[in-house]
């Protein structure tokens, strides 16, 4: 394919450039030395300074099955909904009435109106989005109807003083919410849907923000624990687990004290079992706002020693008895254990605020960011063992047709976008299962751990979670994404500044004076200009039938647009049509 010999000059910069910046990177042992937990019971922790000695497991079968993958990386941007970026993918489960999906293309109540808004081609570069508070979450959900989304976005805009600010509002153009990207927006993250594994039915873990969001990354649960390092006080906390002070001094505690985060997480069982891992943290400004339900926010620095909504390990109480606060690093750090071929078995990887495309973050630097970190581990030794998991930690206020399923009090929360890419990967497969977040941990116990799960009753460290999350039921298996037989997969070098149809902010047709010009609420019309005959031939050229081609020109698109999200050319639409007008021309002089 061209587009990796494409890629590996554009792409090649951003490793060079970040391995010159020294650091160090994690063995990638899956066992240590025999030895025994210390296990917390009571009301406190014993000997809250004593760490957690390794146990041995024993060896995994070597190269079979899922023991191919020897580093799990999962990624983590922020604030998409899966139909905002897949909603229009071929044979995904997206937006009803779009791109050969069943039902009529659905119209969300707008308050402000009176009238609906049906989802649009946005391709604004700068989103708004929407408030993603639990309340937020409830509201969009509405009973299972998804047709609150353009009410909440537009009560954030009214409660927010900066009317111009593209991070409170869009100037009176239509709710973003309802916008959806294409393949010529976003060509990247389609290219690796389609070389790779998409799954279109991942759900966020929590029916909430970004903190309780990564608190389930990575420790399967969202609590208040209202004892000093003490599991068995910890409660549910689906909206308002305790803030890190750099977010509470923002809303008005001068004098605030670190959160109490003394539940179990995976670490726990990752160090008690000799697995090494990371926790990487790109410098720069916090990705999210202290208060979730707001749609503008100041910047906060964000570093590996600055922990923050997207860094709560630091906090947690077995994080810091075990002495593996020196796991949590800098970006820099990943790309040098890349080269060296020294990555940990576990990696989760963060960004910075400017490119985790949380509005008004653009969505082609978040792109670019992604593009670069999947480039490097491509080209690294490491790519013939490793799985990517790439997501997004909530659904960011925007629009969604899948209602959640309901596993718990406290989730699960919307569907968000999700891919697996590897060598092992199945090419090209849309994976239907119901996941969550959750299955990224039970692939980790899978491999690395025997099957051990963050269990009260079995992990040593008793807490009292609701439930094994891993465990539930309507879960699916991340092992059914891969082909552990198959002949492993070529890297996709893919440049890191592709070619888009993206608007950056500012540009002719931009905002409320191009692609999110309100119109008004209407039944579906009928397309006119065009000849039955005519439009069947669009169609054909196309790729689809007569009808999905009129309700997309219905629901706004125009044919320039249907055209290059299906790899087609306008030109080639025209001259379809004059074939058609040719071949009919005979006929109609008889």
């Amino acid at each position: 394919m061209n587009r990796r010999r494409r890629g590996r000059v554009l792409g090649g910069w951003l490793l060079s450039a970040v391995l010159l910046v020294a650091g160090c990177g994690g063995g990638s042992s899956h066992a240590g030395t025999p030895g025994t937990a210390s296990t917390t019971t009571g009301s406190s922790t014993k000997e809250t300074t004593q760490s957690t000695t390794t146990s041995l497991l024993a060896p995994n079968p070597p190269g079979v099955g899922i023991h191919k993958i020897r580093h799990v990386v999962i990624i983590t941007q922020e604030n998409r909904s899966f139909d905002t970026y897949f909603g229009t993918y071929p044979g995904a489960d997206g937006i009803p009435g779009l791109a050969g999906n069943p039902g009529s293309v659905p119209c969300v109540p707008d308050s402000l109106t009176g009238g609906c808004v049906r989802p649009y081609h946005d391709r604004d570069d700068r989103s708004v989005g929407g408030p993603h508070s639990y309340n937020n979450a409830v509201a969009d959900v509405n009973g299972g109807k998804m047709d609150g989304f353009v009410s909440q976005q537009e009560s954030g805009m009214v409660s927010c003083d900066q009317t111009f600010n593209p991070a409170c509002g869009n100037g009176g153009g239509a709710p973003d919410v309802m916008g959806y990207h294409t393949a010529a927006d976003i060509p990247n993250y389609w290219a690796y849907a389609h070389d790779f594994v998409l799954q279109d039915h991942m759900f966020e873990s929590v029916e909430s923000w970004s903190l309780p969001a990564h608190l389930y990354l990575v420790s399967e649960w969202s609590a208040y624990c209202s004892l000093e390092n003490d599991p068995q006080s910890c409660r549910n906390a689906v909206q308002h687990p305790q803030n890190p002070p750099d977010f509470a001094r923002r809303i008005g505690n001068p004098l605030p004290t670190n959160p109490n985060y003394a539940w179990t997480d995976l670490t726990w069982l990752l160090h008690k079992y000799g697995v090494s891992w990371a926790y990487y943290v790109d410098k720069g400004s916090q990705p999210d706002c202290d208060d979730n339900a707001a749609m503008s926010c100041a910047p906060v620095s964000q570093t590996a020693q600055t922990p923050g909504i997207w860094n709560p390990l630091p906090y947690f109480t077995d994080v810091q008895q075990d002495d593996q606060l020196g796991n949590i690093q800098g970006l820099p750090n990943f790309f040098r254990a890349l080269n060296k071929g020294d990555l940990p078995a576990v990696s989760w990887v963060t960004p910075n605020g400017a490119v985790s495309e949380h509005p008004p973050g653009l969505i082609s630097a978040g792109e670019t960011y992604v593009t670069g970190l999947i480039n490097a581990i491509m080209r690294s030794p490491e790519w013939s063992s490793t799985a990517i998991f790439l997501t997004w930690d909530d659904w960011g206020g925007f629009y969604d047709n899948v209602v959640p399923p309901k596993v718990d009090a406290l989730g699960y929360g919307l569907r968000v976008p999700a891919m697996v890419i590897s060598p092992y990967a199945k090419q090209g497969y849309i994976d239907h299962q119901t996941l969550s977040f959750d299955a990224y941990t039970k692939f980790i116990e899978d491999d690395f751990l025997g099957g051990q799960r963050l269990n009260p009753k079995t992990d040593g460290r008793p807490d009292p979670r609701p439930d094994v999350r891993e465990d539930e039921p309507e879960l699916g298996d991340l092992q059914n994404d891969f082909d552990f037989n198959q002949t492993p997969l070529a890297p996709v070098i893919l440049p890191v500044q592709p070619q888009t149809d993206l608007i950056k902010p500012g540009s002719a047709g931009s905002g409320s004076a191009g692609s999110r010009a309100r119109a008004p609420a209407r039944a579906l019309p009928g397309v006119k200009g065009l000849r039955p005959f005519e439009l069947a031939a669009a169609a054909r050229y196309l790729g689809m039938s007569t009808a999905e081609l009129r309700r997309e020109l219905a629901a706004g698109e125009t044919v320039r647009q249907i055209a290059r999200a299906r790899g087609r050319t306008l030109t080639g639409v025209r001259q379809a049509v004059l074939a058609a007008v040719r071949a009919e021309l005979p006929l109609t002089l008889r």
